[in-house]
């Protein structure tokens, strides 16, 4: 048999990352980041060890890239669910509970994500968080914003900031709250978005996140790279 494809090796190369990612958040969110060790991330994605190295330079970047992939996909699916709408105040409010929801819904996860940003290696640019910003900013200009690049940071800067006050603990903020205060600064209606009365809750949130991670079956080689 001939050596595989140059694309069915890509498309390898990019099912491991997904998994290590879907992993890393499955732990964490299960663990805490100090109970999960980079053998156990491999370990749940049935991957080498080596293979995280490859892709991640440490823990720390693997489980921010992974916690950015979750905050993307979970926005991106936010905005796009039906009924589908260009509305920019619509999707302004569907952004700010997409958000909050994951402080609702998976705190572990996001307490130490936030843990993480503070420490010394601070925010970790990554292909995932670009994503996240583009989505961010995308809504912030649908919104109406005459100046993106100066109201995208102060809307980032206030989403992170009420994640951080949802999760802090022995003295946290209802999201409810946090909510309020969010749609008041932005001018939106109560019943835009998902309201609270309406919305999950108990500390987990949906446990299958294969939605959001590109895994699945390993692609078949091309029979024209097969020898006859």
């Amino acid at each position: 048999m001939s050596p595989r494809s140059a694309s069915v090796n890509e498309e390898l190369r990019r099912r491991s990352r997904e998994r290590l990612l879907q992993a890393a958040v499955e732990l964490v969110s299960e663990r805490g980041y100090d109970a999960t060790t980079l053998g156990d991330i491999a370990d749940r994605a049935g991957s080498a060890r080596g293979l995280v190295s490859y892709y991640f330079p440490g823990k720390r970047q693997l489980v921010q890239s992974a916690v950015h992939r979750l905050m993307h996909r979970t926005l991106e699916e936010a905005l796009e669910r039906e009924p589908r709408t260009e509305d920019g105040r619509e999707r302004m409010a569907r952004a700010i509970d997409a958000i909050l929801g994951l402080a609702r819904d998976r705190p572990v996860l996001m307490r130490q994500h936030m843990a993480g940003i503070l420490q010394a290696e601070g925010f970790m640019q990554c292909p995932e968080q670009r994503r996240l910003a583009e989505l961010l900013r995308d809504t912030m200009a649908r919104h109406g914003s005459p100046d993106v690049d100066s109201d995208y940071p102060m809307m980032r800067a206030l989403l992170m900031g009420a994640v951080y006050a949802a999760l802090v603990p022995g003295v946290p903020m209802p999201v409810p709250v946090l909510r309020a205060e969010l749609f008041k600064r932005y001018r939106l209606d109560r019943e835009l978005g998902l309201p609270p009365e309406t919305a999950a809750s108990g500390g987990r949130g949906d446990e299958d996140l294969s939605r959001f991670f590109a895994t699945g079956a390993a692609p078949e080689c091309d029979p024209r790279d097969q020898s006859k």
